[in-house]
């Protein structure tokens, strides 16, 4: 396995006002393999924006060890390989959006042309360079701090709230764009608080709670709910026959050997299983069980 970053034992601790201290991090251990996409969630305060600070070199870790690309995160070898989306963008007010993005290239070492630079707002769906960026909306504003993030054809996307302000048809856009990212190659790092986008974009979930990863897989073994299945008989089963087997509403609660027990009595009676799939929830629900300490 190919690895884009990782992370172990990672800790950060920050000074307070008064000579005190608070632990943003607390031994975070994480892979992230090239070429996926990973969604990291969690609440407000969970550590998410320091581990990204952490990943682009702005933060130095209080211990542990990161590794981004084969290299350290302040290597600027590195850097010039990543593509960062922050979550509250600065933008030159009296810039317009080619010159913005000339200047983004100037700081990469890349020499686009002008059409090319075109070509990569119109991509974002920023056709027009005649207005400033100080009438830009926030949607606006968004699509091009994306347009600036992926100059270059980074390796590493680091997307933080990506579709914040763009309106539904837009996400969908962005989505479209992310996924175009991942396919040629890039590794995608998500942090958003729309878990639904983040459910429809990335393919591996990591959960960070009180600066501690809880949960991270694949984005189905995150959400499967290993002892409930959902069921589907053939129009006309017997609804009693269903019930006194233990299938009720379309689902069966019960382990791998319990479920076949009960397919084999309802099969004999004549009835005909349609479809089969472990329960799954939403991650709105996966990050609640974390956060209540029930996440299975």
């Amino acid at each position: 396995m190919t690895v884009a970053l990782t992370a172990t034992g990672l800790t950060k601790t920050y000074r307070t006002l008064f000579g005190g201290s608070r632990p943003a991090l607390r031994g975070l251990t994480l892979t992230v393999p090239r070429g996926v996409s990973f969604g990291l969630i969690g609440p407000n305060g969970a550590g998410k924006t320091t581990f990204i600070k952490v990943l682009l070199g702005v933060v130095r870790p209080t211990g542990g060890d990161v590794s981004v690309l084969g290299g350290q995160p302040d290597d600027l070898n590195v850097r010039a390989r990543i593509g960062y989306l922050p979550e509250r963008m600065h933008l030159p007010a009296a810039l317009r959006a080619l010159d913005f993005l000339r200047s983004i290239a100037t700081l990469k070492s890349l020499s686009p042309t002008d059409a090319e630079l075109r070509r990569s707002l119109e991509r974002v769906g920023l056709a027009t360079d005649s207005q400033r960026i100080g009438t830009f909306s926030k949607g606006m504003r968004q699509r091009l701090g994306l347009a600036a993030a992926m100059l270059g054809a980074p390796d590493l996307l680091i997307l933080d709230e990506p579709t914040d302000g763009i309106d539904p048809v837009g996400r969908v856009e962005v989505r479209k764009l992310l996924l175009e990212e991942k396919a040629r190659g890039a590794t995608l790092l998500l942090n958003s608080h729309l878990l639904s986008e983040t459910e429809r974009v990335c393919d591996r979930i990591g959960v960070l709670h009180d600066g501690t990863l809880k949960l991270e897989g694949s984005l189905d073994d995150v959400r499967r709910v290993t002892t409930r299945w959902q069921v589907k008989f053939a129009p006309g089963a017997d609804a009693s026959v269903l019930e006194a087997a233990g299938f009720v509403g379309g689902l069966f609660e019960g382990d791998v050997d319990e479920l076949n027990a009960a397919l084999d009595e309802v099969r004999a009676k004549g009835l005909k299983l349609v479809s089969l799939s472990p329960d799954s929830k939403d991650l709105e629900q996966v990050l609640t069980d974390v956060m209540g300490g029930s996440a299975s």
